[in-house]
């Protein structure tokens, strides 16, 4: 059996190559790649564990490579993306591997009619954008709000658009969330996206073994003949880590710190970090895909751990005096374009407002750490206090406005009227069949514009055409008070008030304006 592999040598990548590449039954690898930047050490670990192997240097937005990378395959596992803080600094790559890269692949399985490969497509949580107190939890389902000025989960969500409405044999969408990998201390401190993690946002890691680790189960499964249409293969899942890996980007930060013997007040002041249009969140539903490949092993606290073992300059660092390291470590950074303080000292009103709600919100942090209310300290933004740990692990639900655990054969006409109906639309077709959820239907949004779409994309993935489907643009704040499914998010964390759209320009630089 052999797997065509995308985006090795990446965090998930490498880790999904050395864990397959152990695997008996399988005796090879097509692997598409940039360059050898990387390469080496892997394909060592393929000749050690005796695997042929073919390397294809190109892109995944290039058919001609992609139909060389997918031919005589059994499966195609799609990984490939450019994520930040690359996809800021260079937007067009985000956009060819991220958003182009799944219709070439989409296209080049297509045109294989016997013994078509399965595809296992990666995407992202990124795709639903900025969770706080309110609503810490999302499921498969939840509307999609990418955060303004999110190239990354931009494009991924367009790319997921595309496998979702395929005509491949078999693919499923696996949503990634936070992961782990083993140099991400030493990646994060290079760039400014550091501050782009709110304190007191929610997040749930899963670290890169753990990821790799639900590959290679889906595949030993698979070849058992152990999962179909009814319970995988046409579905999408979040992959997280469970209850032990969920925590907020305070205790991350004070996690990966602590290794070297700090806390987080030792190295950040208050407001060198957002305040909202993060992405990140919990998941009510990631258990669904841990119950099928038991994939759910690692802890954050173990993680670091080991990181601390295996990199003996860490225990050199706690000898460092803090003050110096704050300064040449992270104060270094805030001069960052892609900083938070780099946008306030160059008058980027696009970013503070969709960061901050402006600029006197920004100035108006607590500048005294026993100030800043903290959610893993139990106080919520307004000092009120809160019961940290039954929120963190009582999973909650948003009103999907039908039954999304209904079984899918059973879906009505009525359900998808009524879907349409809380977004603002219409269902515009009127001849569907209870259950016929992978039949593209016609819809009707807000704004008249009608489109095709599955009933299973919409109503258990959670698309729905809006403008950053079409232009790198954002539009939730007039969205929000036709669409109830965006709204019940989207006032989480903004002001009713607020009535502002956000765009790139063709140099992809931030712009804004005020709407009526």
């Amino acid at each position: 059996m052999r797997i065509a592999l995308f985006g090795v040598p990446g965090n998930m990548g490498s880790e999904v190559l050395k864990t397959l590449a152990k695997e008996d039954y399988i005796t090879g690898f097509n692997l598409l790649v940039h360059d050898k930047k990387g390469l080496r050490s892997l394909l060592k670990c393929i000749k050690k564990n005796k695997k042929e192997y073919k390397v294809i240097y190109g892109s995944v937005a290039n058919l001609d490579d992609v139909r060389i990378a997918v031919k005589d395959v059994n499966y195609v596992i799609n990984m490939a993306a450019v994520i930040p803080p690359l996809s800021d600094k260079k937007p067009e790559a985000a956009i060819e591997a991220n958003e182009i890269g799944p219709k070439v692949i989409v296209h080049a399985i297509s045109e294989i009619k016997k013994d078509q490969p399965k595809l296992i497509h990666i995407s992202t949580i990124g795709l639903y954008g900025d969770r706080n107190y309110k609503h810490p939890f999302a499921e498969v389902g939840d509307p999609l709000l990418i955060s303004p000025f999110d190239l990354y989960a931009l494009t991924k969500m367009r790319g997921e658009f595309t496998v979702l409405e395929s005509e491949l044999d078999n693919w499923v969408v696996i949503r990634q969330t936070a992961m782990l990998y083993n140099n991400l201390m030493m990646k994060n401190i290079s760039d400014g996206l550091m501050f782009h993690t709110s304190f007191n946002v929610p997040l749930e890691w899963a670290t890169a073994n753990d990821s790799a680790l639900l590959i290679r189960n889906i595949i030993r499964r698979d070849l058992k003949n152990e999962l179909s249409e009814s319970n995988f293969w046409k579905h999408c899942f979040n992959i997280g880590g469970g209850l032990k890996n969920r925590v907020t980007g305070y205790d991350t930060f004070a996690l990966g710190f602590g290794i070297i013997g700090c806390k987080v007040e030792q190295f950040f002041d208050t407001n060198y970090n957002t305040l909202r249009n993060f992405h990140g969140e919990w998941y009510s539903d990631a258990y669904k895909l841990n119950d099928l490949f038991d994939y759910q092993h690692e802890n954050i606290t173990e993680f670091w751990d080991n990181v601390l073992k295996t990199h003996k300059y860490f225990k050199l660092a706690k000898l460092c005096p803090k003050k110096l390291m704050k300064k040449f470590v992270i104060k270094r950074l805030l001069k960052d374009s892609n900083s938070p303080y780099y946008w306030y000292k160059h008058h980027d009103e696009a970013r503070m407002l969709a960061y901050f709600n402006g600029v006197d919100k920004f100035e108006s942090i607590p500048k005294d750490w026993k100030d800043f209310n903290l959610l893993v300290k139990g106080k919520l933004p307004n000092g009120d206090s809160i019961d940290y740990q039954k929120l963190v692990s009582n999973p909650t639900h948003l009103d999907h406005f039908f039954d999304i655990n209904k079984d899918r054969k059973l879906i009505s006409i009525e359900d998808l009227r009524n879907v349409a109906e809380a977004r603002g639309g219409k269902l515009v077709d009127q001849d569907f069949k209870t259950g016929d959820i992978y039949r593209k239907v016609k819809w009707q949004n807000a704004d008249g514009e009608i489109f095709e779409a599955r009933p299973h994309t919409v109503l258990f993935c959670g698309h729905w055409l809006n403008i950053s489907y079409k232009e790198y643009a954002w539009d939730f704040d007039r969205l929000a008070k036709t669409d109830k499914m965006v709204a019940q998010i989207w006032y989480d964390a903004h002001d009713k008030n607020e009535n502002r759209f956000y765009w790139y320009d063709s140099l992809f630089n931030s712009n804004y304006k005020n709407i009526e």
